[in-house]
């Protein structure tokens, strides 16, 4: 049973900067995608970044480029997401997930299909 739980939301101000963290079980880091997505109230779940854990390929929306890196530690079998610069527009829930797939459209949610409780980001002015 794959269970992904996030953890290192909260509150910042604009310009601040937060690290996610998504410990995985049940999962290996091998050779599959893993991502991270968000969704603020009233708006569809749209993806933020996906990587690659067997080769590390990364891959950003653009309106995080730049400000935002996905990374992972195999051996903690953990997914992290270093959020710098941030804006109040990035304040949402945010959503670890994890598929078995060979292949995706990245960062598309219907291709994963294990998804974590999601941790609240919120960002003041």
């Amino acid at each position: 049973q794959v269970q992904l739980v996030e953890s290192g939301g909260g509150s910042v101000q604009a310009g601040g900067s937060l690290r996610l963290s998504c410990l995985a079980s049940g999962y290996s880091f091998s050779s599959n995608y893993m991502g991270w997505f968000r969704q603020a109230p009233g708006n569809e779940r749209e993806g933020v970044a996906n990587i690659q854990t067997g080769t590390s390929v990364t891959y950003y929306a653009d309106s995080v480029k730049g400000r935002f890196t996905i990374s992972h530690d195999k051996a903690k079998n953990t997914l992290y997401l270093q959020m710098d610069s941030l804006k109040v527009e990035d304040t949402s829930m945010y959503y670890c997930a994890a598929t078995r797939r060979s292949s995706i459209l990245w960062l598309r949610p219907g291709d994963f299909e294990y998804w974590g409780q999601g941790t609240q980001v919120t960002v003041s002015s």
